[in-house]
């Protein structure tokens, strides 16, 4: 029984290509790398004296340069092509990492974070698009989700690493290490894998017709909304969350921890088989990220119950079979949705709706706690979930008219 079970959990992994295995690989090395961003907040505040006020203005510059890049990186992936906007964007990255610990002026780093942050960046749509180059046609969401899975694992991974860096050499190592992790990662994609000049697009669905531009798409836009919602929903995860745990229920850091794992392993383990079990029954896509709407929507409701710690337990579960459902569905929608020769700014629009939630879940949540309390902050968390599901059916509706 085990030993079918573990089969059948393998089979979803099969049916890839090399070059898909590669950028999974070397996404794994460079999210395990990823250790400046868990502790940046802690570096700038305690390390460098700044006040959480300038913190703040700091992560604005941060979260203005990823949009900007990731704008920049997928029209650059339309003209030049994916593989010299990775190659450029990653070495960059990795070089300038190296200059940061000794940059300590307010402004200076403002700059710097602003800067770095557009080429480093980059990166994110042009590598949607190289999966969408390299993955075989019934295989792009599940080439997607393993790609997911390398993330999840490397941010697993990293945070832990950081902590015994901090202890041992300084902040200063961090940089050092994720500049390395960058410049390791980059090489490897560079030596093992060959450009691909063109995407052989042989997947078209139903709407896939070509189009002026991307801003005269209304069902991509309301589609974006509705993955802004769902990701600053989610971004509670690490924002608002940890602080409400520890101040209505007393739990440790550890404790804290070990919910934030729950969380990574779930993924781990359920992510794959779910999208699987999906493809093969083809399930329309955007009926699955309105199931991960709801889900999230639930999992901030059921929070309004604030007289059981294990409604905490409940609260994760919600958010982690939304996290599942939504997210790798709305990748391969988005990619699904670009017409020949526009993936690139597509998906870079879709990036963007990422970084513009996480610059506002924080801001979002604070602003309510701080006013209101945490309770009003989960209601209103909830309900635009339940927004997200009327925008998913709205989608659904004018795809179909199509």
């Amino acid at each position: 029984m085990l030993t079918t079970a573990f089969s059948r959990y393998i089979n979803n992994f099969r049916g890839f290509t090399r070059e898909i295995w590669i950028l999974t690989i070397i996404t794994f090395i460079n999210r395990a790398g990823t250790m400046v961003l868990p502790f940046l907040t802690k570096y700038l505040n305690e390390d460098l004296k700044f006040s959480y006020s300038d913190v703040g203005t700091i992560l604005v510059f941060f979260g203005s340069g990823s949009m900007i890049g990731s704008w920049v990186g997928g029209k650059l992936a339309d003209k030049i092509g994916f593989y010299k906007v990775m190659v450029f964007s990653l070495m960059s990255t990795g070089l300038l990492l190296f200059i940061f610990p000794f940059i300590t002026e307010f402004s200076t780093l403002c700059i710097a974070w602003f800067f770095v942050m557009i080429i480093a960046d980059m990166f994110r749509p042009a590598m949607f698009v190289s999966l969408g180059a390299y993955a075989k046609p019934e295989n792009r969401t599940r080439a997607l989700t393993l790609v997911r899975l390398a993330v999840n694992l490397g941010f697993a991974a990293g945070p832990a690493l950081g902590g015994l860096i901090i202890m041992n050499i300084g902040y200063a190592g961090l940089f050092w290490v994720d500049g390395g992790t960058c410049i390791l990662a980059i090489s490897i994609f560079w030596l093992l894998v060959k450009e691909k000049k063109k995407i052989k697009n042989e997947h078209v669905d139903a709407f896939e017709e070509p189009r002026k531009s991307v801003f005269k798409d209304r069902p991509f836009w309301v589609f974006l909304f509705v993955s802004f919602v769902t990701g600053m929903i989610f971004f509670q995860l690490f924002t608002t969350l940890p602080l409400y745990n520890n101040k209505q229920y007393g739990l440790t850091e550890f404790e804290i921890g070990l919910l934030m794992t729950l969380n990574g392993f779930l993924v781990f383990l359920l992510e794959m088989p779910i999208v699987s079990y999906f493809e093969r029954n083809k399930v329309n896509k955007m009926k699955i990220v309105l199931l991960g709407s709801l889900c999230m929507a639930l999992g901030f409701y059921a929070l309004l119950i604030n007289i059981w710690a294990g409604i905490l337990v409940i609260n994760i579960l919600f958010l982690t079979f939304g996290e599942m459902f939504a997210f790798p569905f709305s990748n391969s929608f988005a990619l699904s949705r670009a017409p020949r020769g526009h993936e690139g700014r597509y998906m870079a629009l879709y990036t963007m709706t990422f970084s513009l939630a996480h610059i506002v879940s924080s801001k979002m949540g604070m602003q309510i706690i701080d006013i209101y309390g945490y309770q009003v902050n989960w209601l209103v968390m909830g309900t635009c979930g339940m927004v997200a599901v009327l925008c998913s059916i709205w989608v659904i509706k004018m795809v179909k008219k199509e």
